[in-house]
């Protein structure tokens, strides 16, 4: 092991990963298994780099763990978790149950005592929550009916656990080692009656509620006012170090804690920058976590009995990936699904190594069976993602298809076809249009003031800075058709269409411009449209001065129209040439100048029977009621320029073949 502290150790874990992960993924291999392959590389058994603070190390990295469980929670809105209540409650249930009784069973026929093989089997059912959530993600897996039924699997292993450990102690047939810890640190409910310790239990759960549900939007709100984004991370971390301190106290699994209290905040407004402020820490702290997985792999154990190491591994993943392969059949899998299904959980799980240390501690399990299940485990789990990849390439293509027709994650808001940043007075009124199509959309709006007073009139949008690459990703720009940028500085709708640009090519991009120097910058940013935020009413404005002046109605909307579809023309030359031009004003002058000639040209012929025609009762008074006469139709509008309705008449036109 090499010297140094704590900044050496550092550079050594972040080598390795920077090394190996690329090298895993270039293969297909996957960065989980690219960082176990890491920890075994700086291992004692293999380069000796890290050592006895391995162990460490591993405390400290499980909570990425807990992390994982926050954003999933945060996923998950409590309607979609109560439809899933079935597989967490009837398919978790029966896979524990089942697979315990399997396992137990199988170790008690290879001589091991009854008492111990209770304790085996219920530590071995586990799985994997890191490596099977983090895997399928990737493989963009999680999201089929084996993805979801995997996750609740997950999540009810994690609320066993509690169990798990009440019972453990009673299982008790060696001396024990020492006191154990299921936890980081002392519980606040030792050695309190059974009903004080359950009284506790549930207000330490009912209080994560409570404070989710009215204590966070204020906290977070007052944090989002002064505007510093590290503020910000700051909050949702100690959110999350809160709520699972609370959690090891009473004794529940923190992973649990931090999960309901991300369910919680599913429908809050900064659900969207709390997963992309915790997300970067998520990942790397569950790559330390893979990598200590890795390094604390006992090669030399081993090494000692290879075959019967092979046998129990295999034997393991074997029994377990019958089970669940019986239970996806008995739930309605098909055959491709139940295959996944049994694939991803067939592994041990990181809680078997907190299992196994309390079991040795309590006189449970004795410690050289411990030693040898825990290098099993970890050989499991480094084989998952392995066996995934290999599923995903070799057989998925051949046994059936990826996804099941009912997905209930994919009806969440995230995959709305638009998304308004931005929800001020000029994106109400767009949202406000696209509502009366039924058209899905999600808003994302800065302001924590704003989103407080949009809430009050039953408005729904999320907290976040548009600007942000991860939080749009977030928010759905890999799936939605069109981004609209509303929001009312110059500067930052700047930076979200060159944000949206650089990454989401497919979207497009209609962007408010305040002034016309703004909509240049904005079109050299790649917009796909420019609205210019007064000059649509400024053009309802001087079509109501010519009617004031006695220019009939058709005639002013006509020319509103023809002044529109010229001035975006000239706009979008000018912003083409602007830096070349040597006289900038000069070319100006002379573009406005050929509008002007232009429309005069065109449309300078009055009294035109068309004219005449916008205003009925003149139409009537002229052409007579017995006229043979085309019935008037809506004239055809163009883009850029109001249309002829507009002015809320209720009348009808004439064709608008008027260019």
């Amino acid at each position: 092991m090499i010297e140094g502290g704590f900044f050496v150790t550092a550079l050594v874990y972040l080598a390795a990963a920077v090394c190996a992960v690329p090298l895993a993924a270039r293969f297909g291999l996957g960065s989980v298994l690219g960082y176990l392959l890491a920890g075994v590389a700086i291992g004692p058994f293999g380069l000796g780099l890290v050592g006895e603070e391995g162990q460490d190390v591993m405390h400290f990295a499980e909570f990425g763990v807990v992390m994982m469980l926050f954003l999933v929670g945060l996923e998950l809105d409590p309607t979609v978790l109560w439809r899933l209540r079935i597989p967490i409650l009837g398919l978790g249930g029966l896979q524990l149950a089942a697979t315990a009784v399997v396992l137990g069973g199988g170790a008690w026929t290879l001589g091991i005592a009854p008492r111990e093989s209770v304790a085996l089997g219920l530590i071995l059912a586990l799985s994997s929550t890191a490596i099977v959530l983090q895997t399928l993600e990737e493989r963009g897996l999680s999201k089929t009916q084996a993805g979801e039924s995997s996750f609740s699997v997950l999540l009810f292993q994690d609320i066993a656990v509690i169990f798990i450990l009440a019972l453990l102690p009673l299982l008790a047939s060696h001396p024990a080692h020492g006191h154990g810890e299921a936890g980081h640190g002392s519980s606040w409910v030792e050695g309190l009656p059974a009903w004080a310790q359950t009284a506790a239990v549930l207000g330490a759960v009912f209080s994560i509620v409570l404070f989710g549900r009215f204590g966070i939007r204020p906290a977070f709100r007052y944090v989002a006012r002064t505007g510093l984004r590290e503020l910000f991370v700051a909050a949702a971390l100690l959110l999350i170090v809160g709520v699972t301190l609370l959690m090891t106290r009473v004794g529940l699994s923190p992973a649990l804690g931090t999960f309901v209290a991300g369910v919680v905040l599913s429908n809050s407004e900064y659900r969207h920058e709390l997963e992309s402020d915790i997300e970067p820490f998520k990942g790397l702290l569950l790559g330390l976590f893979f990598i200590a997985v890795g390094s604390a792999i006992d090669f030399g154990l081993i090494g000692q009995a290879p075959a019967t190491m092979a046998g129990l591994v295999l034997g393991l993943m074997t029994a377990k990936a019958l089970v669940l392969w019986g239970l996806g059949w008995l739930f309605g899998m098909g055959f491709d699904q139940r295959l996944l299904f049994a694939l991803a959980l067939a592994q041990g799980g990181e809680f078997a190594f907190v299992l196994f240390s309390f079991s040795v501690s309590n006189g449970v399990v004795s410690t050289e069976l411990a030693s040898r299940l825990i290098a099993v485990v970890a050989l499991t789990m480094a084989a998952t993602p392995v066996v995934l990849a290999g599923f995903q390439r070799l057989l998925l293509p051949r046994v059936g298809t990826r996804e099941r027709a009912d997905r209930p994650f994919d009806s969440i808001d995230e995959d709305a076809p638009v998304i308004i940043a931005g929800f001020g007075r000029f994106g109400q009124i767009v949202a406000r249009l696209l509502e009366t199509q039924d058209i899905p959309i999600t808003v994302l709006e800065y302001d924590s003031d704003q989103i407080d007073l949009l809430r009050k009139f039953g408005r729904h949008a999320f907290y976040g800075d548009a600007t942000r690459l991860d939080l749009l990703e977030s928010a759905g720009a890999k799936k939605a058709k069109l981004l609209v940028v509303a929001v009312d500085r110059p500067q930052k709708a700047l930076e979200i269409v060159q944000v949206a640009r650089r990454h989401f090519a497919h979207l497009q991009v209609v962007a408010r411009a305040r002034e016309r120097s703004d909509a240049y910058d904005l079109i050299d940013a790649g917009a796909h449209h420019v609205v210019r935020e007064t000059f649509g009413s400024a053009l309802d404005a001087g079509v109501q001065v010519l009617e004031g002046l006695g220019i009939r109605r058709y005639r002013a909307h006509r020319l509103a129209r023809a002044f529109a579809r010229h001035d975006e023309r000239f706009l979008r030359e000018v912003a083409a040439t602007r830096h070349e031009v040597e006289d900038f004003f000069s070319m100006i002058r002379k573009r406005r100048a050929e509008v002007e000639r232009t429309l005069k040209a065109d449309l300078g012929r009055p009294g035109s029977h068309l004219d005449a025609a916008w205003d009925v009762q003149t139409l009537r008074a002229e052409m007579g009621s017995s006229s043979g006469g085309e019935s008037p139709v809506e004239p055809a509008t163009s883009t850029g320029g109001p249309s002829p309705t507009s002015a809320g008449q209720g009348r009808t036109a004439p064709s608008g073949r008027d260019r």
